[in-house]
This record gives structure tokens, sequence and C-alpha cells, in this order.
């Protein structure tokens, strides 16, 4: 009996182009329970990136797989196929990378394999912190994260006002206003109204954080088949007689950013509803001298006009290792063999 043990060294969370480390542990147990205990041989092992794209099947219709093909070799159960038994598609596979050949572990004996990543001589002039002393293969693993999470700052932190003018068929609302488009997994979207110079009052808004699926119609299991929308956050506010407001609502870490392939895309976009009175609603009045408490009470009916506005955003991924910290993923695994 051998123990496999799997383990990623900075968390199960990664962004594109970084490289993935992980430490694999060969043991042969010794065991309280254990009457005798014999070498054990493993004739080789490999390691491989295996990528399975998974999609509802009452939505999405798949093509079949170019690695579904008829294959002898894969009828066998004693040869290796990583997606074996596995539902939707491979859209990535590396090669796989031999570990070792003719393996000899004697009782309670364990051993490890974790490649060093050569890097290309351009990442030298890489950016690095000089009030910290640490060892150089610690720099070299934490180069590309820190290359990768500048670039997501810089994206996220430029800030640009926003405006837009909030109107109806009978006419202007108020004014709408946020400062930037792209965030970032983690962030809060923050926006502010204006009702003040609005002719139409209003009632009562809600603002969504939202995210729309849509599948590509040539992978569409009906036909027209509407895009499949999810709420991640949502503020809601009575604000008659509001001047100005504002609300705040969290991008959830353990949320997907923004993507599109040729099969599915994920869009964010903030979903806001108004209701509006088609008349106007007088504030109450107070007199100077008035001495006697006096309680104002709203209409018991209004007529009022609904409509809806959709604002699209960008949502980009967040430090990976932040998101480690919320994934459902663990960070080593094991198996015996």
């Amino acid at each position: 009996m051998i123990e496999v043990v799997a383990k990623l060294l900075r968390g199960p969370v990664f962004l594109t182009g970084e490289v993935m480390e992980c430490v694999i542990t060969f043991i042969n147990p010794i065991t309280a329970r254990s009457t005798s205990a014999s070498s054990e041989m493993l004739a080789w092992a490999s390691a491989q990136i295996h990528c399975q794209f998974h999609t509802s099947e009452s939505r999405v219709a798949l093509p079949p797989s170019e690695d579904t093909k008829h294959d002898v070799q894969a009828e066998n159960e004693t040869v290796f196929v990583p997606n074996r038994g596995e539902r939707g598609k491979c859209i990535l596979a590396t090669p796989p990378k031999i570990l070792f050949c003719d393996l000899q572990l004697d009782p309670g004996e364990s051993k490890s394999w974790l490649e060093d990543y050569q890097f290309p001589p351009d990442e030298a002039v890489a950016p690095t912190n000089p009030f910290l002393d640490e060892d150089e293969n610690i720099k070299k693993d934490t180069r590309l994260v820190d290359l990768a999470t500048e670039m997501l700052m810089t994206s996220t932190s430029r800030r640009s006002l926003h405006l837009y003018n909030i109107t109806n068929m009978r006419g202007k609302v108020g004014k709408f206003c946020i400062f930037k488009t792209i965030y970032k997994i983690g962030e809060d979207v923050v926006g502010t109204f204006d009702f003040s110079e609005g002719d139409i009052p209003c009632l009562q808004f809600s603002v969504s954080l939202q995210t729309e699926e849509h599948v590509q119609e040539e992978y569409q299991r009906k036909p027209g088949q509407p895009a499949s929308l999810s709420t991640h956050a949502r503020h809601q506010e009575s604000c008659l007689h509001t001047a100005k407001t504002h609300f705040s609502l969290p991008i959830p870490l353990s949320a997907t950013p923004s993507f599109i392939t040729t099969v599915v895309s994920l869009k964010w976009r903030l979903h806001f509803e108004f209701v509006t009175a088609r008349d106007p609603v007088e504030p109450p009045t107070v007199l100077e001298n008035q001495s006697e408490i006096i309680t104002w009470t709203g209409a018991g009916k209004i007529d009022v006009d609904t409509f809806s506005w959709d604002l699209p955003i960008k949502v980009l991924p967040t430090n990976p290792v932040l998101a480690s910290y919320v994934s459902q993923f663990a960070s080593s695994n094991s198996i015996t063999i």
C-alpha cells in the first residue's frame, strides 16, 4: 500500500500564465494496525494539468469531443485516460511529466517531487522589493503573481466620472453617478443618485448586481433560449423627497469574473428599477411658529410608473492568494493505491 499526497504550495486559485507548483509525496506508511511491513514498488508516475469543461446539459448542447474517437488502447483499464468517465469537454491537457520510473519504498519511507521552474532571462528585470531579504527562489516564485496583480490593480484603479440622466417618457427623474465601470472580485460597486433636479418624483429604486450567462446560438439546447441571470447583491430604498443618496454593493470573492468562450460567456451588469409618481407629490409644510406636533401621512393611493435600466460593467479576477481563502477547493489531497 502506498499513499500519494499532492499539495499546492500557494493555494488552489491561480491566474492565467502563472506557474502551478505542486509537491507530490509518495509514502509507504506504517500504521499501528500493521502486522507486517514490506517494500513497495511503483513502475512509474506522471503529472499533468487537465481541464474539463462542464455545462448544464439542459441548456448547452456540446459537440462530441475529439478525444472520444475510437482508441483500442483506451479500452484497456490499465491505460491512463485523465477524462475517462468525465462529462463535458476537455479543453486543456498538458503533456504528462514523468516523475520517476521504478520507485522502491521501504516501510516508513517517503519521497517527494517539485520541479524548479526556469524563468526566461528577460524576467530578471522584473520589479522586486529591495527592503525585503528574501530567498532568491521565493522571489522567482512570486514574481508572476506580483506582475499579474499589479496589472489588475492598474486596470481597476482608473477612475473616470460617468454621469447618466435618468428619464422616462414623462420627463427627467434624476442623475446617476459612478466613478468607474471596471472592478475586480472582492471590490464594492459604489454609485450615487441626485434627484434634486428631477421633474418626476421618484418614490423607490432598487439596484441589483447581476451576472448574465449567454450560450452561443450554435450550442443552445433550445433556439432563442434567454440568458441565465443570477443576482449577487441588491440595494432597495424609498426615496420620496430625497435629494441625494447612494448605494454600495460588494462583489463576492466566490463569484466568477467576466469571461467569453466559444460556447458560453459571462457578463456583469447593474440592474436598476425605478418607481415614479405620475403627478407631483407635495412635501409636508411646517409653519415657522408651529407649536403642535404634526405627523405627516403620505397619500393612500398614488398613480405610478415603473421602468428599468441595465448598465454593463466588467469584473476582473482578484489576487489569487486572497481568493484562495474562500475557495471551496482544498490545497492538498491524497489517495491510497
